[in-house]
């Protein structure tokens, strides 16, 4: 039998002069559209990735496992990676939401020492993951990407890295750009006179003094999101008092998982797994399994506690109050000072651990009065009393105004900032019209009231890959999500959010820290509905621009790759690649 050897791909002859253009349509214009490329030749892509957190790392494993022919790299400005929890090093600085639910999925952790894992050992277990998954050689540390500019005629963008160690700043250029910096990174001081006066210890909560000794000593801690209500109950068996200050009332919701908690944790103030328990869930995998899920199925299933008037909403309202009330019965006056008027879900819930505990404490002093200004000593309020301090600890977040962290320059010379001037759009959070090539994780609405985060990211990576993937299967240069399908997702969330607790007057950073403005930061559904969003990319809501102008190009030159490289398999008849239809029972 015949079998032919290596062959040559044959060179397109031009069309002869004497073609009779008559058989021809009139609106072809002959020219070559056939590209010496195989049809499912993989062209080389450079994709750069800046923020090495727990998008940055995921990014990582997911291109290099299913891009073939990528140069990768990965950037990130600080020491080491872990993002978040390599920054965040606060007392009591910890998972608000079960531990188990807050993992890739493909690497489960069976060895959690606790619902609520601190944040040493989430840093130490995505750093695990990150070795494990051969991302190291990927990420460059110590370097701060400090411009994005697209070039329009090479369809790639320029970038400007500064090495942080050496001061030194170097040029990079890459075919698509991913921002996996996340949403919460840029922390700021609250605006109050006089507050760099004090001749005490100041502390940001995203910035804290590891080798400072709070023992012994009179703090105050302003804030009451998530920081600060897990700072509280840290910091309170080592102080002398705590005055702490909170500017808004906020709902402190019961602990997620109940049953499991009390089932393994023994307890309502103990969260940890004791040494059997992990060792059952290391050797029984089953029994891992059902646990696993049981907690993420809770998790997953409390969405209508977002919407007005649902039943799931309505009945929160009064087992929140009520497990507040129960919480602080110690002080039963309190209540009055915290509870809020809004609904819960308005601003971010916590469950909040030993939050309410400690402010029953009698070295806790609830002060709900508006600070004024701050002297060399401590902090005077509005009703005029000055309390005298040896620590300020601010725990007042971050910037969350969206506002990009570096120069970012898209398609006319327009910047992120000035597209985003009015408002930060995009389409399904990972994109916005006349920035090509650029991806975003944890964008412009893409947080969570509910669910579960990790799973939202993971899809939200999944489909950057489908989107690289596509550029190289059709031989795309360019490609850039359509303005009227950033306006049309605008509109949905505008009208999404109108009928949720979320749109409730309360000071949210959900809305850039305002009490009635547009909501910007979280997903307009459940974390279900974002992964069945990213699932199937709307292919239809992009424009894209071809190697060498040519739409044609995918389809090559009637050649395979197997066929070029004389490696040619039938294995599409194996049964395992076969589908095979069901068959009908005739009798």
């Amino acid at each position: 039998m015949w079998r032919h050897s290596r062959v040559s791909p044959v060179v397109p002859q031009p069309v002869p002069e004497t073609l009779d253009k008559a058989h021809l349509a009139p609106e072809i214009n002959v020219k070559t559209v056939m590209e010496e490329r195989s049809i499912d030749e993989s062209r080389r892509l450079r994709v750069v990735i800046i923020g090495a957190g727990i998008s940055g790392i995921l990014a990582c494993i997911r291109f290099k496992q299913r891009i073939p022919n990528i140069d990768l790299c990965l950037y990130d400005k600080n020491a080491e990676i872990g993002g978040t929890w390599f920054e965040n090093r606060y007392p009591g600085c910890a998972c608000d939401i079960p531990a188990h639910t807050y993992q890739a999925t493909f690497e489960p952790n069976k060895e959690w020492s606790s619902f609520y894992a601190e944040a040493p050992e989430i840093l130490q277990y995505w750093k695990h993951v990150a070795e494990k998954y051969g991302c190291m050689k990927y990420i460059n540390l110590g370097q701060r990407v400090t411009t994005a500019i697209w070039d329009e005629d090479r369809s790639s963008w320029h970038l400007k890295i500064e090495n942080l160690d050496t001061s030194h700043t170097y040029t990079d250029e890459c075919d698509v750009l991913i921002q996996a910096t996340g949403a919460l990174n840029n922390w700021k001081w609250p605006k109050i006179p006089g507050l760099h006066d004090f001749k005490g210890k100041l502390i940001h909560s995203a910035s804290w003094d590891k080798e400072y000794d709070y023992k012994g000593k009179r703090v105050a801690v302003i804030g009451n999101g998530s920081s600060g209500i897990q700072i509280v109950p840290a910091l309170l068996p080592d102080v002398v008092n705590i005055d702490h200050y909170i500017r808004s009332r906020t709902w402190i919701s019961p602990t997620f998982a109940r049953e499991q908690v009390e089932k393994h944790g023994q307890g309502r103030d103990n969260f940890a797994f004791s040494a059997e328990e992990i060792q059952n869930f290391k050797t029984n995998h089953a029994s891992y399994q059902k646990f696993r899920k049981e907690v993420e199925l809770e998790l997953q299933s409390v969405h209508g506690v977002t919407i007005t008037g649902d039943p799931i909403q309505l009945g929160a309202h009064d087992a929140f109050a009520e497990n507040m009330k129960q919480r602080l019965a110690d002080k039963p006056g309190l209540i009055d000072k915290i509870l809020p008027s809004f609904p819960p879900g308005c601003r971010r819930l916590t469950p909040g651990p030993g939050y309410l505990e400690a402010l029953t404490s009698e070295k806790v002093d609830l002060i709900t009065s508006s600070i004024v200004k701050v002297d060399d000593t401590g902090i005077i309020t509005s009703d005029g009393q000055h309390r005298p301090v040896d620590c300020i600890v601010c725990a007042t977040g971050f910037d969350t105004s969206c506002a990009p962290r570096f120069l970012i320059k898209g398609r006319g010379g327009v910047t992120l900032s000035e597209r985003w001037k009015k408002a930060p759009e995009t389409y399904i959070s990972i994109a916005t019209d006349g920035f090509p090539n650029y991806f975003m994780s944890l964008g412009p609405n893409a947080g969570l009231g509910d669910g579960n985060l990790l799973v939202l990211i993971e899809s939200a990576l999944d489909y950057f890959t489908k989107c690289v993937r596509k550029m190289q299967r059709d031989n795309i240069r360019a490609m850039s999500v359509k303005r009227e399908a950033v306006r049309r997702f605008t509109e949905y969330c505008d009208q999404y959010f109108a009928r949720t607790v979320f749109s409730g007057k309360c000071r949210s950073w959900y809305k850039g820290g305002t009490e009635n403005g547009r909501i910007t930061a979280l997903w307009p559904g459940s974390s279900l509905h974002a992964m069945n969003a990213f699932a199937n990319p709307r292919w239809e809501d992009f424009e894209y621009e071809y190697v060498n102008d040519n739409a044609s190009g995918w389809l090559g030159n009637g050649w395979t790759e197997n066929e070029r490289l004389n490696t040619i398999a039938v294995d599409y008849l194996d049964d395992d690649k076969v589908d095979f239809p069901q068959v009908v029972d005739t009798a």
